[in-house]
């Protein structure tokens, strides 16, 4: 099985990834994809992607476009697409997307803003298309 690395250079990106075993103390900025399986304690600004694996452990504030979560997450997390517990996640803090999908076994304490189309702090990365009104009929 090819690593996340590998994998994101075939589509032609980069996926930047902490490994296992590895700690981070500070703040991320990334336009790319992010892996995360070690710990990170600082804020995660993301233009992308973010998985957190079963080993991943964050503290702080994450902006991005989506997330996947299997680890331990202390964090308010805003995210434009759509915030995905797994079955192995345990997230405290608050959340706004405009999707959450949460599979049984998770666990999340803190409270839920969902809006369709946008996330309360982060900017659409495309807009909705909003339906024309039709001409009534006399």
């Amino acid at each position: 099985m090819n690593r996340p690395e590998e994998m994101g250079a075939m589509n032609g990106t980069r996926v930047n990834t902490i490994a296992a075993g590895t700690s981070l103390v500070g703040n991320i900025e990334a336009t790319s994809d992010c892996r995360i399986d070690g710990t990170i304690k600082g804020n995660i600004n993301c233009k992308s992607k973010i998985i957190i694996g079963q080993s991943g452990v964050v503290e702080g504030d994450i902006n991005c476009d989506g997330i996947e979560i299997e680890g331990r997450v202390k964090a308010n997390i805003n995210a434009v697409d759509i915030i995905s517990l797994r079955s192995t996640a345990v997230l405290a803090g608050d959340i706004a997307s405009s999707k959450l999908a949460i599979e049984p076994g998770a666990t999340f304490v803190g409270n839920c803003k969902i809006q369709n189309g946008k996330a309360a702090g982060v900017q659409p990365t495309h807009t909705p298309t909003q339906p024309q009104p039709q001409p009534q009929q006399k």
